[in-house]
């Protein structure tokens, strides 16, 4: 498991956003300190973010307070720290923020009532009429040059107009001079520029005051800071006519200086006006902007605290979870490594122990699977064995028993685990014996040893039962109580086997001995009966013969009984003769459908096999015992059905002749399937497991390989694969033959 962590790059965002709205208002701010006419721009923009910022910032807070007034309402790890946290900083952020807002406050309601002081208002007053009052003497002095221009005009004769144009223009400091006639028509004019247009047609205003018979002038801006000072007077009679009314207009440029100083003071003067006019909302919108960056700034200011807590905190919380969770048994809890500082090397050695814990753990794990796997397979084991197990203590307290030594002692021990064997014993019974020579041995001080122990069963010697026991202690960790583990076959039945071999050599050495002078007994009788006929007298013959013929019938009846008791130790040997396989197969099929009547039996024979070598009779016995399996397997079982086919094959490089039997009925046990031809297995009820050990014997004794297996589509299949001719094995026989004659003769 990994704990859950923050979300660096969300945050970062906020704070990014946070910043670049609290730079824009200040950088808005100092840009409408500068101009009112910015300010009424930038105004609606600075409130605008501000709000939003504040918006999004109080949201996000109200957010975060909620989560850590939930995490402290529920007992989190790390609230209760994160919240104190939170306040100390919070604190520290608020409180100087509070007494900047506070003195902001107070010198930016001073320093603006400071702008519009009286003193201010007057100066600006003064330098404005000190200004005009420039302005109006150098009006008045152009002016009154162009009334004594005109007045000069009355006196000079009209040829020489345009050389006292001339004149004047360079005695005065006047860039144009221009005298017109009646209806505005340009008699004549005199200019410092060179220009081929005409001059321009005076103003209304112009001809307004000329035809009222005063002077007019008038200051008229070109460009910026560049001024002209336009003077016209009206020159009446003289040499120019009486009765046309003319008048010269003249042209002064302004000095560029007082040009300059002259815009300076008025805009200076507009400007104070407009700010007076907005000194109250000027104030009242600069404690607007004011308040909320400071707002926009708090509640950065305290999510900020909140969220350098929560940073601050997160790997001591996340420890605090780890730890809860491996108290829990969860070695799997990885806390995330958020930094490389001293808090980071605490988390990576947190994670370095919770790893070491789960490879123990799954140490642990796979050591107790194993140990499982093991008692499993033990108890497999144990089940399967034919010798008897039981684990017991000093005190022959039972720790673990399989199925075998229930079986081998007549009573079920699995049971009883945890119980003295004393109390499981009942009567004089088997285990009783058994738990007495046990603990004979045990207060003997014997602890490892291996014996053999008889018991006895209803008191007949005969029927004593014999075990063959071994004892040796089990390794013990310390401290722990020593137990022994016992392991005993029953050899009462082997014994039984080794007695009968050895009465079965007995009787074959024995009938050897006592046949060979029975044939000179009777060789005797006959030749003295011959040699001694003749020569007595009837009575006497008659006594002879009667005694010799006694003497050679109890001689032949001594010898049936000694080939009987000889028979008694040795196997029947085969007759080996050539016969036709499927002749013989046909003949017991036939025998067998006359038999079972429910029972499907076909046949599929090889065409043109050759004969076989073998003893006719004992491949009867084979295809009797597998007929009478299959018959027997399909008890119960409809539609039944058999199949008896032979083929041509080969067997080892030689020619063979296969003989298979199949049938639908259940199959072999898979359990039971390797160990099908051993003696003494089976699965039937009835049935005494010898009748497939016999079928492999007389196949082995032909030199021959007999297999089983279950068909995939159901059922049982069982192959013998036999040699046309096996010379060892004719061999044999012809010698046993000749063994038996002699013994017969």
């Amino acid at each position: 498991m990994v704990a859950a962590s923050l979300k660096p790059s969300r945050t970062i965002f906020y704070i990014a956003t946070l910043v670049a709205f609290v730079i824009g208002a200040l950088l808005a701010l100092y840009l409408t300190a500068q101009n009112s006419a910015q300010f009424g721009f930038y105004q609606p923009w600075i409130l605008l973010a501000s709000a939003i910022a504040v918006a999004i910032l109080s949201v996000l807070l109200a957010r975060k307070v909620i989560q850590l007034v939930s995490a402290y309402r529920n007992g989190t790890p790390g609230s209760r720290l994160t919240a104190r946290t939170v306040l100390v900083f919070g604190a520290l952020v608020a409180l100087p923020l509070l007494t900047v807002y506070v003195f902001s406050l107070a010198f930016l309601n001073s320093g603006i009532d400071s702008w519009f002081r009286v003193e201010i208002r007057q100066g600006l007053n003064d330098a404005v009429g000190l200004s005009r009052s420039a302005l109006d003497l150098r009006m008045r002095e152009h002016g009154k040059r162009t009334e004594e221009f005109a007045q000069r005009l009355t006196v000079i004769p009209p040829s020489s107009v345009l050389l006292a144009l001339d004149e004047e223009l360079r005695a005065s400091d006047a860039m144009e001079l221009v005298l017109y006639g009646e209806h505005e028509r340009i008699i004549g004019a005199s200019s410092r520029s060179v220009s081929d247009a005409l001059p321009p047609r005076p103003p209304a205003d112009l001809i307004r005051q000329i035809n009222d018979g005063r002077t007019y002038i008038s200051l008229e801006p070109v460009s910026e800071s560049v001024y002209v000072i336009r003077t016209a007077a009206p020159v009446r009679g003289g040499p120019l006519g009486a009765n046309d009314i003319r008048f010269v207009v003249a042209v002064y440029e302004l000095p560029r200086q007082l040009s300059e100083l002259t815009d300076a003071v008025q805009r200076s003067y507009s400007q104070y006006g407009d700010l007076a006019a907005l000194r109250e909302p000027l104030k009242y919108s600069f404690r607007l902007t004011l308040t909320m960056v400071l707002l926009v700034t708090l509640i950065g200011a305290i999510y900020g605290a909140i969220y350098s807590a929560e940073v601050l905190f997160k790997p001591v919380q996340d420890l605090m979870a780890g730890t809860r969770a491996v108290a829990k048994g969860d070695f799997a809890t990885r806390v995330p490594l958020s930094s490389r500082d001293e808090m980071g090397f605490l988390v990576q050695s947190f994670n370095d122990m919770t790893k070491r814990l789960r490879r123990a753990r799954e140490d642990t794990e796979r050591s107790r699977a194993a140990v499982e796997r093991e008692r499993e397979r033990l108890a497999v084991i144990l089940a399967r064995l034919s010798t008897g197990v039981i684990a017991v203590d000093r005190e022959l307290v039972l720790q673990r028993a399989n199925a075998a030594a229930g079986s081998i002692l007549g009573m079920e021990l699995a049971a009883g685990v945890g119980r003295p064997l004393a109390e499981l014993a009942a009567g004089d019974g088997l285990l009783r014996q058994f738990t007495d020579e046990l603990r004979a041995r045990f207060a003997a001080g014997r602890e490892e040893w291996r014996e053999q122990i008889e018991l006895r069963t209803d008191g007949v010697a005969s029927g004593n039962r014999v075990l063959v026991c071994a004892c040796v202690p089990l390794p013990q960790a310390e401290h722990e109580a020593l137990s022994y583990v016992i392991v005993f076959d029953d050899v009462t039945h082997l014994l039984q086997a080794q007695r009968d071999a050895a009465w079965g050599e007995v009787a074959r050495r024995l009938a050897h001995e006592i046949k060979n002078p029975l044939t000179p007994i009777q060789l005797s009788a006959e030749r003295l009966r011959r040699k001694l006929l003749p020569a007595l007298t009837a009575q006497d013959a008659e006594m002879v013969d009667r005694s010799t013929h006694t003497i050679v019938q109890q001689v032949e009846s001594m010898k049936r009984m000694v080939n009987d008791f000889s028979e008694y130790a040795r196997a029947p040997a085969m007759q080996l003769s050539a016969f036709d396989l499927n002749q013989l197969v046909t003949e017991v099929a036939d025998l067998y459908r006359s038999q079972e009547a429910g029972v499907e039996l076909a046949t599929d024979l090889a065409a043109n096999a050759p004969p076989l070598e073998a003893d006719r009779s004992r491949i009867r016995q084979i295809l009797n015992n597998l007929l009478t399996n299959a018959f027997e397997a399909l008890e119960g079982v409809r539609p039944a059905a058999i199949a008896l086919r032979t083929e041509l094959g080969e067997l080892d490089g030689r020619p063979s002749l296969v003989l298979t039997v199949t049938d639908n009925g259940p199959g072999f046990q898979r359990e039971m399937l390797g160990r099908i031809f051993d003696p003494y297995v089976t699965s039937k009820p009835r049935g005494t497991g010898l009748g497939l050990a016999i079928v492999k014997k007389i196949v082995e004794d032909h030199g021959g390989v007999i297999e089983a297996e279950n068909r995939p589509e159901g059922g049982a299949r069982v192959r013998v694969m036999l040699p046309l001719r096996n010379e060892s094995k004719a061999s044999q026989g012809r010698e046993r033959r000749s063994e038996l004659r002699r013994e017969r003769a």
